[in-house]
């Protein structure tokens, strides 16, 4: 039997040489730095005073020689630069590993050897230069993942060189805070278990915290996976997707140099940007930069800057508190992204140099010099090359043309003539032929596959036509012109970009996974979403099979998730009354309060319950309260009401804040998130009576980690 004295003794001791080692490394890599600091004061010196060439003078006649002067001084500046912040980060990883270097322990003995080494486990690693003894493997360590994947027993793992085989005989967890070892155990199943739950049960944090410590088999092998090219994850409310994702990100960032990223080569497309203020300190707490993160409005803002285009939040505030537009709304959204649309789309963009563009005879001097027909002839084949390129190309090809009959160049002058005169047919107006599109209707008909949709295009059309002759370009519509853009220019804007990282997935359509596809069409992508958790629409496990055609990579893999980490049994055994068909989602046997519905007659008197509920859960403790509203419109309302009896903050489009405290928010800005206590606030049923308000209901109550309530202004939703 181990001796725990002992073994404490021996673990305050290694802890001790651990934090001693890594502050003689902060000082040395101070040192170096102020090193770093002179010679760059030293060489910007020298730069000022020997280059002969004022800034001003660089595009003078003589502006290339005092460029590659001054290049010849600037270029050690921006080394010197660049090793003052790699050291600069080192002493901020150093800093932060003082508090709490490592949390794991695993004795491992390789099997061609005898005896067992120490291997401790901790965000970032730490070496000893002098004798090259590794005091702390990094968490993405090949050898780390033994800790993540096995008991004790035989073991193995997967390096660069290939499979290693082993045994472990011992697994200690640490809690290290502030440099002081508050406690280890030796884990086994039972041990782990009762670790997270005592983890689990805290109040959250105002943001995304890491979960190395925490990390579960399914996980570690989502995280580290290299093979696949298309990583797809199906995971229920609460399976830990998102940290998956960012820990999967933080991991490819480690890889050794053939397949390593950088921060800017990898990009997380996130729901809302609540959202990815909420997850914005994993990666920096893992030690890496963090990567670009665009919401998919942003996305169509790049292709159309000066456009005024409505965003998902407003597109979703729009459908739910619109009942009269609610089913155009749907149905126009739903056609516009589906495959059969996007026949369509490809159709039309066929017919745009016969149809739809209005060739005109080039005529110079009198003379016809290239004729419309062989125009038209010229841009109709080569279908794999983009419309919008063969059009630029015909540009070229007209000059030469003139050139030729000219037998002498043209001036710039009379180039730029030419060039606006031929350009009314070679530039296309992308919104204004869709507008065009949208006035033909029998053309649309012509193309619809299935005959028996005209009645409800009627409505689309219509609908439609309105919304494109607002100030407002609309979602749905935005999404179109963003594919016919891409399809018709093509974009090298995310060349730079290997991993795309797409969460809640469920939230995307088909169209929208094309432009994913056109954007980023040598990326590999990790995918994650929950089926159970759609806003506007319903969708089951056959998306996946859509995105796996869409996006047609060598290698893909579907994952399931199905054990949730975040509510209480009773919390989500009451969200699940709210699925269909119960996808079998296993609890992390966690207890707590059964959830209380409340009802009230008036709104005052809803106020009162309330706020009552706020004090209670104040009076436990939960530092994050979310008061959910089914849209925006409820939320203010329920602010106006509130505001002045109790410290609280409105969280609506486009906000930003912190989740701490007490807040209102609309569900739709809810997802993703996750509160210590969660009150439900207007579940009547005025407002929750269809099959989408139950999706709403569900990705509402599984937002709450220890406590869960609904209140009724009324008659309750009979969906309760």
């Amino acid at each position: 039997m181990v001796n725990k004295q002992s073994e404490l003794e021996f673990e305050n001791k290694r802890l001790e040489q651990t934090i001693s080692l890594a502050m003689e490394q902060i000082e040395k890599a101070r040192q170096n730095n102020e090193e770093n600091k002179s010679a760059i004061i030293s060489a910007k010196k020298e730069m000022r005073e020997n280059s002969s060439h004022s800034i001003s003078g660089l595009w003078s006649s003589d502006g290339f020689e005092a460029l590659a002067e001054l290049s010849q001084y600037v270029n050690p500046v921006l080394d010197k630069i660049a090793d003052y912040e790699e050291v600069e980060n080192k002493i901020f990883l150093l800093e932060n590993l003082i508090k709490s270097p490592y949390f794991a322990r695993i004795d491992f003995k390789f099997d061609d050897e005898d005896s067992f080494e120490n291997i401790y486990i901790g965000r970032t690693s730490l070496k000893d230069t002098a004798t090259h003894e590794m005091y702390i493997y990094d968490w993405r360590s090949p050898i780390a993942s033994v800790f993540y994947r096995f008991l004790t027993g035989q073991v193995y793992y997967d390096a660069p060189s290939g499979r290693i085989t082993g045994e472990v005989n011992l697994k200690r967890q640490f809690e290290i805070n502030d440099g002081r070892l508050e406690y280890f155990f030796d884990s086994d199943v039972q041990i782990v278990d009762e670790f997270l739950r005592q983890l689990l049960s805290k109040n959250t944090s105002v943001k995304m915290k890491t979960i190395i410590e925490t990390i579960q088999k399914e996980q570690d092998l989502v995280i580290r996976d290299m093979e696949n090219d298309l990583m797809m994850v199906q995971g229920v409310a609460g399976s830990g997707k998102t940290s998956i994702a960012l820990h999967r990100a933080a991991y490819l960032m480690y890889q050794d140099l053939q397949v390593k990223l950088s921060a800017n080569n990898i990009i997380i497309i996130s729901p809302n940007t609540l959202f990815e203020q909420y997850i914005s300190d994993v990666l920096p707490e893992l030690g890496e930069s963090n990567v670009v993160s665009m919401v998919f409005e942003e996305i169509l803002a790049k292709l159309f800057p000066s456009t005024h285009i409505q965003s998902r939040n407003q597109f979703l505030e729009n459908l739910i508190t619109n009942p009269e537009y609610r089913g155009v709304i749907k149905g126009s959204i739903e056609w516009k992204t589906s495959r059969s649309f996007l026949v369509l789309l490809d159709q039309f963009i066929a017919d745009l140099p016969n149809r739809w563009i209005a060739f005109e005879d080039v005529c110079y001097d009198g003379r016809c010099i290239v004729s419309k027909d062989l125009l038209k002839n010229k841009i109709t084949g080569r279908t794999e090359t983009p419309l919008g390129i063969k059009l630029k190309q015909l540009e070229d090809f007209i000059l030469d043309k003139v050139n030729e009959t000219q037998k002498k160049r043209l001036s710039r002058a009379q180039e730029a003539l030419i060039k606006e005169e031929i350009q009314r047919f070679t530039q296309l107006q992308i919104f204004d032929l869709y507008k065009e599109l949208f006035r033909d209707k029998d053309y649309i008909y012509s193309l619809l596959e299935d005959p028996s949709f005209h009645g409800c295009l009627d409505e689309i059309v219509k609908f439609t036509q309105e919304n494109l002759d607002s100030n407002l370009l609309h979602y749905d519509d935005a999404a179109v012109l963003a594919y016919l853009h891409l399809k018709i220019y093509g974009t090298n804007e995310y060349k730079s970009i290997k991993q795309v990282v797409i969460d809640e997935a469920q939230d995307y359509y088909p169209l929208q996974y094309e432009i994913f596809n056109l954007l980023f069409p040598t990326s590999k992508f990790t995918i994650l979403g929950d089926m159970n958790q759609t806003l506007e629409k319903q969708e089951d496990l056959s998306l996946y099979e859509q995105i796996s055609s869409i996006l047609n990579k060598k290698k893909s893999s579907l994952v399931t998730m199905d054990k949730s980490f975040r509510c209480t049994n009773e919390i989500l055994n009451y969200s699940l009354k709210f699925i269909e068909h119960n996808p079998g989602i296993k609890s992390f046997n966690r207890q707590g309060d059964e959830p209380e519905i409340y009802t009230a007659s008036n709104q005052t008197a809803l106020s009162e319950l309330i706020l009552a509920e706020v004090n209670t859960c104040q009076e436990k403790g939960y530092r994050s309260i979310g008061l959910i509203c089914k849209s925006e419109k409820n939320a203010l309302s329920l602010f106006d009401c509130l505001k002045g009896k109790i410290d609280i903050q409105l969280i609506k489009n486009e906000s930003m804040a912190d989740l701490h405290g007490v807040f209102i928010i609309p569900v739709y800005m809810s997802k993703g998130l996750e509160f210590d206590a969660v009150l439900l606030c207007d579940t009547n049923a005025d407002h929750y009576n269809s099959e989408d308000d139950k999706n709403l209901l569900y990705i509402a109550c599984t937002r709450a980690l220890h406590r869960l309530n609904l209140f009724c202004p009324g008659e309750p939703s009979p969906l309760l």
